[in-house]
């Protein structure tokens, strides 16, 4: 239900904010007095379009803000998934217009039109002359159809709806294997090329590159490696002098000077070990330097892998690990091909079982929809009866149509309200008059069927009176006690029956302003009595005080 709302600089109201109770709400006021400005204000909020002329004179933006709160089983995924907070279930939406266009917001998250678009239809339906309503579009019939059923009917339908979802995704899968097989011949030879390619290279070490490339750097200088090394050896133990001999004699030295002074015994001990070390080095250099050799074959081998390697790698990757990468994706590939003539068959199969499935369950659907409209098609038509449109007769027609997630079925709302005439779509309906009692009459029988909680309608009484005055305001009241109704009317008979009456007024001094009051006691006696007679006279008054039942 709406709670409340803040209009700022929108057409000829500077600053205006209404709190409305959870039953019925009426406006009442002069022709021309803006109420239907307080109605059209609210529809932007809820997206209605809107053009920078209802931006008020002298300012540089007009705002408004709709502060709801919705129903405890209101889903509400659709906010969660835009990182909108919810809070005690209450909902400010708000719109700020500019001369160079609009700005949504829903708990100051910025949405889009698309986004208000999509609430709207679970929170708010306005009827007036000019405006599509809820009801009319064929496209929301099925949906109210079926939300009148009991339960069974109602899980029916989710189960139809898993099975056909089910059904779309065997589908998707049936036809994306069929395009592999479409493809599969010149295409499984190539991917077999290309990993039978990869195979024959036979990398097992991804760093295979950088030590291929070190080692023929060391078969690349051979010879002066040789050369070093055994210069090297010659410089520790030569036949001439060397270092080791000059070493030899220092160790003599340190051992007759230790066997006098015990201090120099840790010295000794550091020598010896540099000493032994270097007679390792020196016999490891002498080996390295004999043992080395040419090998040209290696070095052929060697310039040979890395060449393979470099050109798998500009076909397959930057890497040796991205060519294994790639190979495990394409072999990924090739398993895919080879199972995709097996698929098709388990997919075709799949599909038509479901197919088959879906079929049953629409049928058994289909009648129990048929079921239901003869009863709300009895319902309505009676209730029509009751809102002056005795010759009325309402139609829930159902043909079979191509199959979606709701069946086999198109449901549509028929009437006619005239006996020489044969039912058409509701949306055709031509008197504004009829077409106010007809959607209260849908209204009041789907009452606890629709998920819409907010219903408004702007000068319902168009083209009524009399009976059909009274016979409206009692069933808006019956419908006010599961739904919260804003209303229009001119009908004190309508007025009376209201919880809350907002009075609107033009006001004019230096500038146009629309002014709302909200009408208690006496002030509410001389609005109804002025709205009846045109004049507050001790009759008008009385005849107030009987609707208001004071």
């Amino acid at each position: 239900m709406i709670k409340s709302v803040t209009v700022k600089n929108y057409v000829l109201i500077d600053e205006l904010t209404l709190e409305f109770d959870k039953g019925f709400n009426v406006f009442t006021g002069e022709t021309g007095a803006g109420k239907s400005i307080i109605i059209g204000a609210i529809d932007s909020a809820f997206g209605a379009k809107v053009s920078k002329e209802i931006i008020k004179t002298g300012t540089d933006r007009a705002y408004i803000e709709v502060l709801v709160l919705l129903n405890e089983d209101f889903d509400k995924d659709i906010f969660t998934q835009n990182g909108i907070e919810i809070i005690n279930n209450e909902l400010i939406i708000s719109r700020e217009i500019l001369a160079s266009g609009s700005r949504f917001r829903v708990n100051g998250i910025l949405v889009n039109h698309e986004f208000i678009k999509d609430i709207r239809e679970q929170i708010l339906d306005i009827h007036s002359q000019h405006q599509s309503y809820n009801y009319l579009q064929q496209k929301n019939h099925i949906i109210l159809l079926d939300n009148f059923a009991l339960k069974p009917h109602r899980d029916n339908i989710e189960i139809f709806k898993d099975k056909y979802l089910k059904l779309l995704n065997i589908k998707k899968q049936l036809e994306e294997a069929k395009v592999l097989v479409e493809n599969s011949n010149q295409q499984e030879e190539f991917l077999k090329f290309q990993i039978k390619e990869i195979e024959d290279a036979q990398i097992e070490d991804i760093d295979e590159c950088e030590k291929l490339a070190k080692e023929m750097d060391v078969l690349a200088n051979i010879e002066k490696l040789k050369e070093l090394s055994y210069n090297s050896y010659s410089l520790l133990n030569g036949e001439n002098e060397n270092i080791l001999s000059a070493l030899g004699s220092v160790k003599s030295n340190l051992s007759r000077l230790s066997a006098t002074d015990e201090a120099i015994k840790p010295l000794e001990e550091d020598f010896l070990n540099a000493y032994e070390t270097l007679k390792e080095v020196s016999s490891e250099l002498r080996n390295y330097s004999e043992t080395k050799e040419n090998d040209n074959e290696r070095m052929d081998y060697i310039g040979e892998r890395l060449s393979l390697l470099e050109k798998l790698k500009r076909k397959y990757g930057g890497s040796l690990e991205e060519i294994l990468n790639t190979y495990e994706k394409l072999t990924d590939e090739l398993g895919k091909i080879e199972c995709s003539q097996d698929d098709i068959i388990k997919y075709e199969k799949e599909e038509k079982e479901i197919n088959e499935e879906l079929l049953s369950l629409a049928s058994t659907i289909t009648g129990a929809r048929k079921e239901l409209a003869r009863v709300l098609s009895k319902a309505v038509t009676e209730e029509l009866e009751k809102l002056e449109l005795p010759k009325s007769r309402f139609e829930i027609d159902i043909q079979p149509c191509q199959m979606s997630e709701k069946g086999t079925d198109r449901v549509e709302f028929l009437i006619s309200t005239n006996v020489s005439e044969d039912v058409k779509p509701l949306s055709k309906t031509a008197s504004g008059g009829e077409i106010s009692r007809i959607m209260l009459a849908i209204k009041t029988i789907f009452a606890n069927a629709d998920n819409t909680n907010t219903v408004i309608f702007d000068e319902i009484d168009t083209g009524i009176s009399g009976k059909a005055s009274q016979a409206v305001a009692d069933a808006i009241s019956v419908l006010s006690k599961t739904h919260q109704i804003i209303l229009i009317t001119h009908q004190p008979i309508i007025a009376a029956k209201a919880e809350k009456h907002f009075y609107v007024k033009k006001e004019q001094t230096d500038v146009t302003k629309i002014n709302v009051y909200n009408l208690e006691g006496e002030n509410r006696i001389k609005a109804l009595a002025l709205l009846a007679a045109g004049e507050i006279n001790s009759e008008s008054e009385n005849f107030a005080k009987n609707l208001l039942g004071v």
